[in-house]
């Protein structure tokens, strides 16, 4: 593409549960190419492997190039699922790979909650709730964040989707054995998706996939809390949880606001309306906003704002690191 070579260019780098996205560009004419690979980044001993993660990276930004033309890369932002607990080998070995493959200078290590934050808000205080088949929200007043929940579907995520499905289970088997508190409504929908419930324990328990197994039966529970009372209070509670963490990790200050993002929400007005009311309990002071863009687009940002250094978001060895290499 003429002239993309003006300027300094970026890479930005959403690394996920279904594989890589990324986003070539340069600060003046914005994202100029973005392309996908289907294969997670391996995680290890060390955490998330950082040689699977170029031998990732490489072939997607050779693809990028070849439909940009040539783009000076300067800067990479890479925003990743884990790399709060599990990024170590990341943070100590790609500065240097991205350095000896493209002569990359600044590079920004993002959990994917900053990300999501980034994405939804920008450089503004506030909090930003990422919801899907787990749950995480990450909070900022501009000098520091605040992360809540994000413990995964056995410790925590309350109010994710996996959360809400596996609600909606119990009260399917509670309905089967006669208990209190059961759903015949649930217990129909979780045979006709599953089969018989009885056999549903020894189904699900050995999957590796179990908490998106869980997360998928969520959208049955939206569906029927209209005429359900079981399942509405189910989606109440989950809104109660994710008000919980969004009020956790929110600056008190006056400008604060909070947004919303991810799949968890597509689950639309049975949870959107009576989070919104807890919302408004917890934090009148901070108003939900519409979320802007997603965690590449979060990504795209970073990128864009280290390359023209001005980036003004916290750094934080974990949150958000930023390295810098001698010659800018």
């Amino acid at each position: 593409m003429t002239g993309a070579a003006e300027g300094s260019g970026f890479l930005a780098v959403d690394s996920g549960g279904s594989g890589l996205r990324a986003v070539i560009g340069t600060a003046e004419r914005g994202p100029l190419a973005r392309r996908a690979s289907g294969e997670p980044v391996r995680t290890g001993e060390r955490g998330i492997d950082p040689g699977h993660f170029m031998a990732q990276l490489v072939p997607l930004v050779r693809a990028l190039t070849a439909e940009a033309g040539a783009v000076p890369l300067t800067t990479v932002a890479v925003g990743a699922a884990g790399m709060a607990s599990l990024g170590d080998g990341l943070r100590a070995e790609l500065p240097g790979a991205l350095a000896r493959e493209w002569g990359v200078r600044r590079v920004a290590l993002a959990a994917d909650a900053v990300t999501a934050y980034v994405g939804a808000l920008g450089p503004r205080p506030g909090a930003v709730v990422a919801g899907g088949t787990g749950l995480v929200a990450v909070g900022t007043d501009l000098t520091g964040w605040r992360r809540a929940d994000g413990w995964g579907h056995l410790l925590g995520d309350c109010g994710g989707g996996a959360w809400i499905g596996r609600a909606g289970l119990e009260a399917a088997l509670r309905s089967h054995d006669g208990r209190q508190d059961g759903s015949a409504r649930l217990l129909a929908c979780a045979e006709e998706q599953f089969g018989p419930v009885a056999k549903l324990p020894g189904a699900l328990y050995p999957r590796p996939d179990r908490p998106a197994v869980l997360a998928s039966f969520a959208p049955r529970v939206a569906a029927c809390s209209d005429e359900d009372p079981v399942a509405a209070d189910i989606l109440r509670t989950a809104a109660r949880h994710i008000a919980d963490s969004a009020a956790a990790v929110c600056p008190s200050g006056g400008e604060a606001c909070v947004a919303v993002t991810g799949g968890l929400f597509e689950l639309g007005d049975p949870l959107l309306e009576p989070l919104d009311e807890e919302l408004a309990r917890r934090l009148p002071q901070a108003p939900r906003v519409p979320a802007e863009g997603d965690p590449l687009h979060g990504s795209v940002r970073l990128a864009a704002e280290l390359s023209t250094g001005s980036l003004t978001l916290p750094g934080d060895e974990r949150m958000l690191s930023v390295t810098i290499r001698s010659g800018d």
